[in-house]
């Protein structure tokens, strides 16, 4: 498990849009720190018993957002430290955020539309992209413009390869610790 020194964060929190590294990035992170990595889609299809498609096709996207914000604050609550990766709306909540700046380090992950839209191009598993993708991510990217900017840590994805990301997060809360 991560050791922590008195106030700094038990968590790593990833937000960012869909298709930024987050669930491959917060592997990596947890494994070279030493702690859990928790997506939170495959957490909230785990306490759902369904995909993340079902959810929203037979809920909505109320309950989903809902039910997101309650295994957030649950996965925040936990003594185990660990690495969360969000899903890209968890921030469209603000008191999802202010509970991430609480609880965590909170670090945002970005990259240019064009790279996005070619790592989600194809996924079946994001009920936001139905449709024509590049279409919906730009509008969707537009509508989020500045909704990960709370994040006091921000790194570009782009020309980044996961592990670099990962060194570069492991490195900041290290500092963080000391």
């Amino acid at each position: 498990m991560m050791t922590h020194a008195f106030g700094a964060p038990r968590h790593i929190v990833l937000v960012g849009f869909m298709g930024t590294g987050k669930s491959t990035v917060s592997r990596l992170l947890a494994e070279q720190i030493g702690c859990l990595a928790v997506d939170m889609d495959a957490e909230i299809e785990r306490r759902i018993g369904r995909d993340i498609p079902s959810i929203f096709a037979q809920e909505g996207e109320a309950f989903f957002r809902r039910v997101e914000s309650e295994v957030l604050a649950a996965l925040l609550a936990s003594e185990d430290s660990s690495i969360i990766a969000t899903g890209g709306g968890a921030v469209l909540a603000q008191s999802n955020c202010d509970l991430m700046l609480k609880q965590g380090m909170v670090v945002a992950l970005t990259a240019q539309p064009e790279h996005i839209i070619a790592r989600v191009r194809g996924d079946e598993n994001r009920p936001l992209l139905q449709g024509d993708v590049e279409e919906r991510v730009n509008k969707l990217l537009a509508d989020r413009k500045h909704a990960y900017a709370f994040a006091p840590l921000q790194i570009d994805t782009t020309a980044l390869e996961a592990q670099a990301v990962a060194d570069l997060i492991a490195e900041q809360w290290k500092a963080t610790v000391r």
